[in-house]
């Protein structure tokens, strides 16, 4: 059997799905949520652990060549988390590939030791090397020169027209650009050298921050100048990005085909998960002060990710153009709506935590949810659940099947 007689009939379903008329009804929650008049509170499933998702091999790999099992394992997985685990996600009626872009880079990679429990499981615990010991080493950070290689991007294009025979439009899409560069840092630093650094030598901390943030804002003028931005924009950092606010409204066009997309047309994302235990004195000098050149840029931002951000509000909104803030499973959830009120949405993690005990205790997740959701409307904060970095099931796929169902009921919707 062909690669293409395998996908074929996965990409027509999942077309099928696209069709649904709930698919707009869905943008639509979306739309008024990241307006912050929401019609109710929204709910998402992100970083799935798939290893441990598979029943009834629906999620089993039929195709044998590389590119055609890359397109394979995403339409099995749209499907997988459209029949248990959908909540509100929305089914477009294209399949993305992305375009070959080199280049965008700043010269560093991640060198690491780690450590698994799961050989199965790409979650793992990391001891990174420090390649930024020294201020010579401050030479490794290289501006980047970015180009799209053309071939390449040709014959991807050509390649997954042909597995998908027309049953999905392809489109091809470019990059969208995030600024988590303490992530980056921890991963060539160190994250304790990081961290007594800040201390220990600021102004060498403030001369990596300089160099990276340089780099990033060089990396982005050249995507921007080549046409090399991605769009449309449906999800930013596993939430929904259906906007009418920013200047294209998410909806593709000719100007767009002509590659004239501007980091304004966007949302983008920044954290800094390094800085949980640092003072909001320091969070400001060392990442606020440079993110907020970064968010002028874009129509929306989010911001945060796991760091505990109930006590630096006031310090998020000198950012331009956030409209969500992460409120992890370490925040105060009372203290962080009283401070969000209407102001922005209250993107709250559950702890994934909760699916990982030897047995389950649904009646914690449920009032876990419910206290959430009854003090985001006390307080007028607009609410999404996100649940996500969920390391493990136990291999029981069913419990995050549940989680779903809970969580719809929760805020009041269908299952």
């Amino acid at each position: 059997m062909h690669d293409r007689d395998i996908i074929r009939p996965l990409a027509a379903q999942v077309a099928e799905i696209a069709s649904d008329p709930r698919q707009e009804k869905t943008r639509s929650l979306w739309r008024a949520l990241n307006a912050l008049k929401p019609e109710r509170p929204m709910v998402m499933i992100d970083q799935i652990p798939w290893h441990e998702m598979n029943v009834d091999d629906e999620l089993t790999l039929q195709s044998e060549g590389g590119f055609a099992r890359c397109i394979e394992i995403e339409l099995r997985r749209t499907l997988y988390r459209w029949r248990h685990l959908r909540v509100d996600m929305v089914v477009e009626p294209y399949f993305y590939v992305h375009k070959a872009i080199e280049g965008a880079n700043l010269g560093l990679s991640m060198k690491d030791d780690h450590a698994s429990s799961d050989p199965a499981n790409d979650v793992v615990g990391r001891h990174y090397t420090d390649q930024l010991a020294t201020e010579d080493d401050l030479e490794k950070i290289r501006s980047p020169r970015v180009r799209l290689d053309a071939e390449k991007t040709s014959r991807r294009e050509a390649e997954a027209q042909e597995l998908l025979g027309g049953e999905l439009e392809v489109r091809m899409q470019g990059m969208h650009p995030t600024f988590a560069f303490w992530d980056r840092i921890s991963e060539w630093h160190g994250v304790e050298e990081s961290l007594y650094d800040l201390v220990d030598r600021p102004e060498f901390v403030h001369e990596i921050v300089r160099r990276v943030t340089t780099g990033y804002h060089a990396m982005l003028d050249q995507l921007e100048e080549q046409g090399l931005l991605g769009y449309p924009m449906e999800w930013i950092h596993c939430t929904g990005a259906y906007s009418d606010e920013i200047s294209k409204s998410l909806v593709a066009d000719a100007e767009n085909a002509a590659g004239s997309t501007r980091s304004r047309d966007l949302w983008t994302f920044g954290m800094a998960q390094l800085f949980s235990s640092v003072s909001p004195a320091m969070h400001n000098e060392f990442e606020t002060t440079y993110q907020r050149p970064w968010f002028e840029r874009f129509g929306l931002g989010y911001y945060g990710c796991c760091e505990p951000l109930d006590q630096k509000i006031d310090q998020i909104r000198t950012i331009p153009n956030v409209r969500k803030i992460s409120m992890s499973p370490w925040a105060n959830v009372q203290n962080g709506a009283e401070q969000i009120a209407g102001d922005f949405v209250f993107s709250r993690k559950p702890s994934p935590a909760q699916l990982s005990p030897d047995s389950m205790d649904w009646e914690s997740v449920r009032s876990d949810l419910e206290e959430t959701r009854d003090t985001c409307r006390r307080t007028g904060s607009p609410l999404e659940f996100i649940l996500k970095d969920i390391s493990t099931v136990r291999y029981e796929p069913q419990r995050l099947w549940e989680w779903a169902d809970v969580a719809m009921r929760v805020i009041g919707a269908d299952p």
